[in-house]
């Protein structure tokens, strides 16, 4: 079968494999028919997530139909399209236990696959723990509408439940990037009086603008005055960094009001420092990343019904085959790309 795969920083290669097979009775193996390519597929390529294994495939995020299972598989059947979740998780460990998907214990949990195992940008992937790993589609939800729901609208709905926002809250999101925008879309569902999206590209705002009119869009030359003008307490009760760099982090502690949440969701590729003497006061709350995909049944619910909708950031789609070109647009940010899908397979 075909598959990304990655070698080593900055070299990807579209390679052929076998077919996956099941392995253990808690697998299943789904044929992809519609994947993506996230930011950190790119963290990867960059060299910048050293838990990754060179020889793996690429890709966490991802739609298709479930062809075989393991004898202990009970909620999946072949047959069945699935939304195919970010992380694999046992939902028996410690942490499991407590919604803490991401650090499963298992040597398979977390994180695994596309980064330490195969993963999705393949015709074809193995599921570990396919029961909690995978989710079945509404019959009225399409590729498409499903195809964000395991990793970046996870992301943005658990981004949104651990910033504690309350009904009324101003809520401030930076970063207009298909995370953003999913932490933006998940925080109304909080009903906030207000959510900020700020962004260094004109063009993201712009696009958020246009599909998503009830965010205020702003610069970051524009944050500190407006919030400081417009939010009663002066600043924002909720911050979710999801751009992950410098000054995206100063921009986050800056524009909380004293005594908020300020949630560090990114992949940030560099150490930032607590600046403690400016911040002391101010008493804020740190929450951190990376997600904890486990809420994929509720949010497909959600989009089942109409109140959650991200497809619009599905901007461009190519083939399988032509994963280089897709990679080199999407890293390039051309031609107002904002999610790459990729057809693994019809």
């Amino acid at each position: 079968m075909l598959s990304y795969t990655y070698f080593g920083k900055d070299d990807f290669r579209l390679t052929d494999k076998p077919v996956p097979v099941i392995l253990s009775d808690t697998d299943a193996v789904v044929k992809i028919t519609l994947g993506s390519i996230c930011t950190s597929d790119l963290h990867i390529m960059h060299g910048a997530v050293p838990r990754a294994v060179p020889g793996i495939t690429v890709g966490h995020e991802a739609v298709g139909v479930v062809t075989a299972t393991g004898g202990k598989v009970k909620k999946v059947k072949p047959g069945d399209r699935v939304s195919i979740n970010v992380e694999t998780f046992c939902g028996e460990c410690w942490f499991c236990r407590r919604g803490y998907v991401n650090n499963c214990t298992s040597p398979s949990g977390g994180w695994a696959m596309g980064c330490r195992i195969d993963g999705m940008q393949a015709e074809y992937v193995r599921v570990p723990f396919a029961d909690t790993g995978l989710t079945r589609i509404p019959e009225n939800v399409d590729d498409r509408q499903a195809l964000l729901v395991g990793d970046i609208l996870a992301t943005g709905y658990w981004a949104a439940k651990i910033s504690e926002i309350e009904k009324g809250d101003d809520v401030l999101v930076i970063g207009a990037g298909p995370t953003g925008i999913c932490c933006m879309l998940a925080a109304f569902l909080k009903e906030p009086r207000r959510v900020y999206i700020c962004d260094t590209d004109e063009s993201r705002l712009e696009f958020t603008a246009k599909h998503y009119p009830k965010a205020i869009t702003l610069t970051p030359e524009e944050v500190i005055p407006r919030l400081r003008s417009e939010c009663p307490r002066k600043g924002a009760d909720r911050v979710i960094d999801a751009a992950g760099n410098e000054k995206s982090f100063r921009t986050a502690w800056e524009a909380a009001r004293a005594n908020a949440v300020v949630s560090l969701i990114a992949m940030y590729e560099t150490p930032q420092v607590l600046p403690l003497t400016e911040m002391y006061g101010k008493n804020l709350t740190f929450k951190t990343g990376g997600v904890d995909g486990a809420d994929a049944a509720e949010i497909l619910s959600l989009v089942s019904s109409g109140r959650l909708d991200a497809s619009a950031l599905i901007t461009h789609t190519f083939p399988l085959s032509a994963a280089p070109e897709a990679y080199e647009l999407f890293a390039a940010r051309r031609d107002g790309v904002m999610k790459v899908a990729l057809k693994c397979g019809e």
